[in-house]
């Protein structure tokens, strides 16, 4: 990696990885902004730790080039795909040679939920490529959450709502389902003629399993045109981000208590009235006391905000960062 000097002023550094990219960031101590860099997903589930680790290295080189050699001060990185402490511990070893290999590692849920609110008693649910919560109490209390898809009790985000949309289509076009206008939505998303054109391709690795994801968009416009299947679709969706949320409060007693539910992630961020209407309804009547905080910003803000917070930086740092990192924005469904 790009060289790490051990005289000068120093830097904090801050890596947030998601389903779809992959932020850096370095700052200076009082919070400006020194370089930023981007890369596709860094998700272990993905690509796997090893290409995982040297993705991260990769930009955190790319952040020295910038900023010249400069002592690290504090690291943060914060990715998806890091859901059991096997994995931390696994992406840990991998990096040992490394030479931020001190940095604070965790999933990058923590990082959207800084983002949201500084509260001590918070929770934040992300739903973009997939879906997964984090909770904490003031007291150090953690809830959290395997997030390994169907394996793990977990539905949604834009592959699981493309995967079942495809599913929809197939079975409206042979008759077992209901009409659905996803049967023509489906097959534009890949510009393909049709629905059976579309299962050919995923199933002969013409259009990738993970490219499911792309049809999500397509989901909620076809729900805002009034389509029945589609809005049972975005209902779940909604069900599953709230059914989350409020379990979580619970299981931190936090549920009679005013308490921020951070929501991020492209699925959210897309800001779909049908998907954000049915979480507000469902929360409020779960967990009443509960603050929906919509997050605008990428998360790598949140993740900024850790590493300088555990660098010691006061106040007036964590300001200047927010206000240089607030504009960058989200991943989001279009």
């Amino acid at each position: 990696m790009g060289e790490v000097s051990t005289t000068g002023r120093p830097i904090v550094i801050a890596v947030d990885g998601g389903g779809s990219k992959t932020d850096a960031v370095a700052l200076e101590l009082d919070g400006t902004v020194a370089a930023t860099a981007r890369a596709a997903t860094s998700s272990p589930h993905l690509i796997g730790m090893n290409a995982s680790a040297r993705l991260v290295d990769e930009l955190i080189e790319r952040l020295l080039e910038q900023t010249g050699p400069r002592p690290i001060a504090n690291a943060g990185i914060y990715l998806s795909g890091l859901d059991l402490p096997a994995e931390v511990e696994a992406f840990r070893a991998g990096i040992a040679g490394y030479a931020w290999a001190d940095a604070v590692v965790d999933n990058d849920l923590f990082a959207l939920l800084r983002a949201g609110t500084s509260e001590p008693d918070a929770v934040a649910v992300v739903c973009g490529t997939g879906i997964n919560c984090v909770g904490v109490r003031g007291d150090g209390e953690v809830v959290r959450y395997p997030s390994l898809g169907m394996t793990s009790g977990d539905w949604g985000g834009g592959w699981h709502l493309g995967e079942q949309a495809l599913w929809h289509a197939a079975r409206a076009v042979d008759g077992r389902g209901p009409a659905t206008s996803l049967a023509a939505a489906v097959p534009a998303v890949f510009g393909l003629p049709d629905v059976q054109a579309v299962i050919e391709a995923v199933h002969f690795g013409r259009v990738p399993n993970a490219d499911l994801a792309r049809i999500a968009p397509s989901v909620f416009s076809c729900a805002r045109d009034g389509d029945a299947v589609a809005i049972g679709l975005v209902d779940r969706q909604a069900e599953e981000i709230v059914a989350f949320a409020a379990t979580t409060l619970r299981r931190l007693g936090l549920l009679d208590r005013s308490v921020p539910v951070v929501l991020g992630g492209g699925i959210i961020g897309s800001r779909d009235a049908l998907l954000l209407g049915g979480v507000q309804r469902r929360l409020a009547e779960r967990a009443p006391l509960a603050r929906i905080e919509l997050v605008t910003a990428a998360p790598i803000l949140g993740a900024a905000l850790l590493a300088l917070e555990g660098a010691g930086a006061g106040v007036d740092a964590l300001g200047t960062a927010r206000d240089g990192l607030a504009g960058r924005p989200a991943a989001v469904v279009h």
